[in-house]
């Protein structure tokens, strides 16, 4: 059974950085890198929306807001994504989830306050 598990998150200030993991068990690493690997978040009474993608071949997308600051990575031998966010903003706050084929892990939450 593939699960994922979030790591990282926690109380930063405006401006501030914080690097999240997400580790897939479940799987092994060869079937893991076929796979586009994905971050979303969901902040107070919002829907859960897509910041950044990964592709099997490393290629990199995210939404604007976020460009620029957040950097997505994988290393497919320790079946693991990081997103390292950098010049954190207020409305970075949210609940952030990795996915990976369909599967979502339970989130780590991230709070931008000064």
């Amino acid at each position: 059974q593939v699960q994922l598990v979030e790591s990282g998150g926690g109380l930063v200030q405006p401006g501030g950085s914080l690097r999240l993991s997400c580790k897939v068990s479940g799987v092994m690493w060869r079937q893991f890198s076929t796979y586009d690997m994905n971050w979303y978040r969901q902040a107070p009474g919002k829907q859960r929306e897509f910041i950044a993608s990964i592709s099997k071949y490393g290629g990199t997308d995210y939404i604007d807001s976020v460009k620029g600051r957040f950097t997505i990575s994988r290393l497919n031998t320790e079946r693991t994504m990081d997103l390292q966010m950098d010049s954190l903003q207020l409305d970075d706050t949210a609940v952030y989830f990795c996915n990976y084929n369909d599967v979502w892990g339970q989130g780590t939450q991230v709070t931008v306050s000064s």
